[in-house]
């Protein structure tokens, strides 16, 4: 029996969690959003860690692989889409939070009725 190439796994697992994904964002109600932006704000905090400790990576010896120089080019474009991800979640956040405020009315003139 033929084990299953790891590449072909991991790819399957991907397309998998998108379709999954997919399926969980279209079908959050309305009034769930706002948290939800949050939560993705706070999962996004936790992979542009994850970017920047690839993106500082090096090789045993100090020196500049092939490998080493792909880990670094992928953390650093990770970072920048989380870092573009985590802020347009905090603007969406805010847009929709602002949208729950009481608008101020402004005050009546003296002797009017």
């Amino acid at each position: 029996m033929e084990a299953v190439d790891p590449t072909v796994f991991r790819l399957a697992i991907f397309v998998l969690a998108i379709f999954v994904g997919y399926y969980v964002v279209w079908s959050v109600t309305p009034a769930l959003h706002t948290p939800l932006m949050a939560v993705t704000n706070a999962i996004s905090s936790v992979i542009i860690v994850g970017a920047l400790l690839a993106a500082a990576a090096h090789g045993a010896d100090g020196e500049l692989t092939r490998n080493v120089l792909i880990s670094k080019g992928a953390g650093g474009v990770a970072a920048a889409f989380a870092a573009v991800n985590i802020f347009g979640g905090f603007l969406v956040t805010q847009r929709m939070l602002a949208m729950y405020k009481k608008k101020d009315r402004p005050a009546k003139a003296e002797g009017s009725t």
